[in-house]
């Protein structure tokens, strides 16, 4: 086993304070005995930053330390957070992780936009690895030093810079419905009357919908702010959840081919090529699922509704996230006009007519 390199030798040592520190060396027993003694003369001499783990560490060794985290395996965007250290370590994965300085991280930047990328996808992946590290450090994992190298970064994006502000008419939405197929059309109508995430949409089991008291009542589990949610049914949802069968082998309220549905992108897509509705995020006003969240927000404000009502059922904690959801419109603009056209015209008569009106006093008093 020693002959053909299968065993590891580690060393341990205390850091000062009195932690304990376990690090693998190798497979050379020599090699072992060297790191120890430098170790015990890096003590010596108070160089505290150079037994830091991060010295050795490569950042796709951080990766799968960070992958392995029981919390980090139970998101539920565990597979978003996979892609984006995959492209990362592309080209740092062999770096050794103290060795990562901030101009080389810029010129990641540079090269993902050469390769055609989109500034918040670059944004996502550079975050994510800052993450790591952010993790790395509080478990004193990685030094001080590092830690000040990632957080010097600064996004390519400005906030709210990526912000959509594409909202479906009633005639689109409508057309989208008509254009749909019919496991498509309950989970439409269910984010347009209700403003739940998509994957609120497909996750939703019968036993969270309260057709009695027309209520959806979404557990802190199922939601992305982790925070429980209770939403009402109107007519219209009603009579469209009323109309989905109910099924005996699954508690999941759609269903296509009787399983649970992971994705609608392909089937969204496809209907609104047929209802004439521009399909792409990236498109010149292209439409994508997540707008009908942007449309329920829209319409709950031109209805009067309070925004900390609207922001209670769509699950907003923030007024900067309402804001960002919240679409003004030609519409809005429109009838921002009439009104002060109105205003102006009031105040003008009021002019006009107090001339009239003083002299009918002056007239009276005689």
């Amino acid at each position: 086993m020693k002959k053909s390199k299968k065993i590891k030798y580690w060393i341990t040592y205390r850091l000062p304070g009195g932690k304990q520190r376990k690090e693998c060396i190798g497979f050379s027993i020599e090699e072992a005995r060297d790191a120890e003694g430098k170790r015990r003369s890096q003590k010596r001499e108070n160089r505290i930053f150079d037994i830091k783990p991060d010295s050795k560490m490569t950042f796709q060794e951080l990766t799968e330390w960070y992958l392995g985290l029981e919390k980090v395996k139970a998101l539920s965007s565990y597979w978003r957070v996979k892609i984006c250290l995959k492209n990362f370590n592309l080209i740092f994965g062999n770096m050794i992780v103290s060795q990562i300085k901030p101009a080389d991280i810029e010129n990641y930047h540079a090269k993902r936009r050469a390769e055609g990328r989109a500034d918040k996808t670059i944004d996502d992946e550079v975050g994510q690895a800052q993450t790591v590290v952010t993790k790395a450090f509080d478990n004193d994992i990685i030094s001080g030093d590092t830690l000040k190298t990632f957080k010097r970064v600064k996004k390519l994006l400005k906030r709210n810079a990526n912000a959509r502000n594409r909202v479906l008419s009633s005639n689109e939405y409508d057309s989208f419905v008509t254009n749909a197929p019919n496991h498509l059309k309950g989970i439409i109508a269910t984010g347009y009357y209700t403003g739940m995430r998509e994957g609120e949409i497909l996750n939703l089991t019968r036993d969270k919908v309260d057709m009695k008291d027309r209520l959806i009542k979404l557990e802190a589990t199922d939601t992305k702010d982790k925070e429980p949610r209770v939403i009402p049914i109107c007519n219209e949802l009603y009579d469209v959840l009323k109309a989905i069968p109910k099924a005996i082998h699954d508690p999941h309220v759609f269903l296509y081919k009787g399983k649970p549905i992971k994705s609608i992108n392909r089937s969204s897509r496809t209907a609104c090529k047929e209802a004439g509705i521009t399909w792409g995020r990236f498109v010149k006003d292209g439409f994508v699922f997540h707008d009908i969240r942007h449309t329920f927000n829209t319409n709950m404000r031109k209805a009067g509704v309070p925004e900390s009502v609207i922001m209670q059922i769509t699950g907003h904690s923030t007024r900067e996230m309402f804001d960002r959801y919240n679409t003004i419109d030609t519409e809005d603009t429109r009838h921002a006009i009439n009104q002060l056209q109105g205003y102006l015209q009031t105040v003008a008569q009021n002019v006009a007519q107090a001339p009239k009106k003083e002299k009918v006093e002056k007239e009276q008093d005689r």
